[in-house]
C-alpha cells in the first residue's frame, strides 16, 4: 500500500499525460493534488502537512526560478543577438543535425533547456515543427550530464563523497555507448518531417556522432567535467559548419561572424564567469546551490540587455520573448513544484527503497532506473543528484559494488530522464505553441530511453571487472 501511494502521482501523471487528452499543466496539477496522501504519510510526526508543503513550495520557488531565468535569457538571446532570417533557411538532414549538435553546444555551455529552445528556433527556421522538431529538440540535451558547465555532476560527486573528475569519467562510458544509438533515431524524425535521409548522409552522420562519442570517452578521462560537453559537441561542430557553408568572399564572412560571434561571446563570458569560485551569491537554503551573481542566468541577461540595447527593435524582441516564456515557464515551475514535494517529503526516496528491497539480490540493476526516474522527476541533473544520489550511492555500497560506480551510471541515467523529462518535454511544446505534447515527444524518442536503461543495466553487470 505505501509503495502504491508513492508511485500514484507519477502513475497519474502518465496516464494523463499518455491519454493525449490532457496537456501538461492540467496533469501536473492533478498529480500534486494525487500526492497529498503519500506526502502526509512520509511526514514524520510533529511536522505539520500545511507546514512542509510552505516550506517545500518555497524551495521550489527557489530552484524553479533558476532554470526559468536561464531560459528566458536563452530566448531573449536567440532574439537579441542572433540575426534575423530574411528569407527561408533550405532544410536539409545535414543541416538538422549540425543544428542539433549546436543545441548541445548551447546546452553544454548553459543548461537548463536552452540548447533544445535554440534547436526548437533553429527547426523553425527550416519549417520543421511538431512532434519532429519537440523529438530533435530533446536529442539535442544529449550531452545532459555535462550541461551548464556540469553543476548537476559536481553537486552529486559531492553527495557521493567522490572526485569530480571520476564521476565524469564513470558517466562518460555507458553515455559514450548510448550516443551512438541516437542517430537512427534521428531519421525516423527526419523521415516524418519529410527528410529522408540518404544512405551517404548516414554514414557520414554515424561519422560525427562517433566522433562526438570518442570525445566524451576521452576528454571525460583527461579534461575537467565543466569543459567535457562543449568541448566534445564544439570540436566537431565547428568543421562541420565549415564544410557546409564555407565563407568563400567578405560579405558571407560577415554572416558567418554575426552568426556565430554573439556565442562565442557568451561561451567566454561564461566561462569567465566561472573562474569566479568565489563570486558573492545568495544561499537561502544550505543542501541547495547558491544563486551567485556568476549564475548561468545573470550572464544571459546581462549578455542579452547589452545586445538589446544595441537594437533599434530591442523593447519589441524583449516583448516577444516574455510572451513566449509564459506558458513554459508555468509548466516547469509546476513540476519542480511536484518533484520537490516528492523528494523533500522522502516519498522518493522511500519508493526507491521499496523497489531495491523488492528486488533483493538484483537491487544493484535498480540504480539506473531509479536514476532515470529522478531525472524524470525534476528535469534537471541538480534536481535528480539533490533528491537521489545518496540513495544511489548507499544501495551500490550496500551491493557491493565499487563505490565509483553507481555514482556515474547515476549520472549518465538521470541526464537521459532529465531530457525526456516531463518539465523538460512540457517546456519544449510550449515553445513549439503548435499543439504539440509531450506523449507524441516521447512516441518520437521511446528506443533512445529503453536503450538508455539496457546500458546502464550492462554497465552494471560489465563495469565492476574494471575495478
Amino acid at each position: 500500500m505505501d509503495i502504491f501511494l508513492q508511485a500514484l502521482p507519477l502513475l497519474l501523471l502518465l496516464v494523463l499525460l499518455g491519454s493525449g487528452r490532457v496537456a501538461p499543466v492540467p496533469a501536473c496539477l492533478a498529480a500534486l493534488a494525487a500526492s497529498f496522501p503519500a506526502v502526509s504519510a512520509a511526514l514524520p510526526s510533529g511536522l505539520a502537512l500545511p507546514r512542509f508543503l510552505a516550506s517545500e513550495s518555497l524551495r521550489a520557488l527557489f530552484l524553479g526560478l533558476l532554470p526559468v531565468a536561464t531560459l528566458s535569457g536563452g530566448l531573449l538571446f536567440s532574439l537579441a543577438a542572433a540575426p534575423r532570417a530574411t528569407e527561408p533557411v533550405p532544410p536539409s538532414p545535414r543541416r538538422a543535425y549540425l543544428m542539433i549538435l549546436a543545441g548541445s553546444f548551447v546546452e553544454s555551455v548553459t543548461g537548463f533547456g536552452v540548447g533544445a529552445m535554440f534547436t526548437v528556433g533553429a527547426l523553425r527556421a527550416m519549417g520543421i515543427g511538431g512532434a519532429p522538431a519537440g523529438g530533435m529538440a530533446v536529442l539535442s540535451l544529449w550531452l545532459a550530464p555535462w550541461g551548464g558547465l556540469g553543476p548537476g555532476l559536481a553537486l552529486g560527486a559531492a553527495l557521493a563523497h567522490r572526485p569530480p573528475h571520476e564521476v565524469s569519467f564513470v558517466t562518460a562510458m555507458p553515455h559514450a555507448a548510448w550516443l551512438l544509438a541516437t542517430p537512427p533515431v534521428l531519421w525516423a524524425l527526419l523521415a516524418r518531417a519529410g527528410l529522408p535521409v540518404p544512405r551517404g548522409e548516414r554514414l557520414a552522420q554515424l561519422g560525427m556522432q562517433a566522433a562526438v562519442a570518442g570525445l566524451v570517452l576521452l576528454l571525460g578521462r583527461l579534461m575537467p567535467p565543466e569543459t567535457v560537453g562543449f568541448l566534445s559537441s564544439g570540436l566537431v561542430l565547428l568543421p562541420a559548419l565549415w564544410h557546409l557553408a564555407p565563407p568563400r568572399d567578405a560579405a558571407s564572412r560577415d554572416r558567418a561572424l554575426a552568426a556565430i560571434g554573439p556565442w562565442a561571446l557568451l561561451t567566454f563570458v561564461l566561462l569567465v564567469a566561472r573562474a569566479w569560485q568565489s563570486a558573492p551569491g545568495w544561499r537561502p537554503y544550505a543542501d541547495l546551490p547558491a544563486f551567485q551573481l556568476t549564475h548561468v542566468a545573470v550572464v544571459l541577461w546581462c549578455v542579452s540587455l547589452g545586445f538589446l540595447l544595441l537594437r533599434q527593435d530591442g523593447p519589441t524582441r524583449f516583448r516577444e520573448a516574455m510572451l513566449r516564456m509564459r506558458r513554459p515557464a508555468a509548466a516547469m515551475l509546476l513540476y519542480v513544484l511536484l518533484g520537490r514535494w516528492l523528494a523533500g517529503s522522502g516519498v522518493a526516496t522511500g519508493l526507491a527503497h521499496g523497489i531495491a528491497a523488492g528486488l533483493g539480490p538484483l537491487a544493484p540493476f535498480a540504480i539506473p532506473a531509479l536514476g532515470f526516474v529522478g531525472g524524470l522527476l525534476t528535469g534537471s541533473g541538480v534536481g535528480a543528484a539533490s533528491s537521489m544520489m545518496s540513495v544511489q550511492a548507499d544501495l551500490g555500497l550496500a551491493a557491493g559494488l565499487p563505490p565509483w560506480l553507481a555514482p556515474g551510471i547515476h549520472s549518465f541515467a538521470s541526464g537521459a530522464g532529465a531530457a525526456y523529462s516531463f518539465a523538460m518535454t512540457a517546456m519544449v511544446c510550449g515553445l513549439l505553441a503548435d499543439g504539440t505534447r509531450p506523449p507524441a515527444i516521447w512516441r518520437g524518442v521511446w528506443p533512445l530511453i529503453l536503450i538508455a536503461l539496457l546500458i546502464g543495466w550492462a554497465a552494471v553487470a560489465i563495469l565492476p571487472a574494471l575495478a
